[in-house]
């Protein structure tokens, strides 16, 4: 693996590891030899089973579909009224449909 050497990040090693990392990702996808991992959280299962799609739901909680990716990949976790939207979608996804419909 070819190292990385940028003058003005060469001291720091998280810096280099990202770089090492992102190279080996690189030529894994090169030699096709790479495996995602795809965790379906909870709020992706809730999606699921409204049977919306991301702009659908986000739009039906009052979010843009960038701040429900965001919830769906673990990156950040909903508010208190959107858990509790969120729980309601959860127990009830047909009445979200509908009222996505509207």
């Amino acid at each position: 693996m070819p190292k990385i050497v940028n003058q003005k990040y060469s001291s720091d090693g998280e810096i280099q590891a990202f770089c090492e990392d992102l190279l080996l990702s690189v030529s894994q996808m090169k030699a096709r030899n790479f495996s995602a991992k795809v965790v379906a959280t909870p709020i992706i299962a809730t999606r699921k089973k409204t049977g919306l799609t991301q702009e659908k739901f986000a739009e039906m909680l009052g979010v843009s579909k960038k701040t429900l990716s965001a919830w769906e990949q673990g990156v950040r976790k909903p508010s208190g009224a959107a858990r509790t939207l969120l729980k309601i979608a959860d127990k009830h996804p047909k009445i979200i449909k509908e009222v996505a419909s509207l």
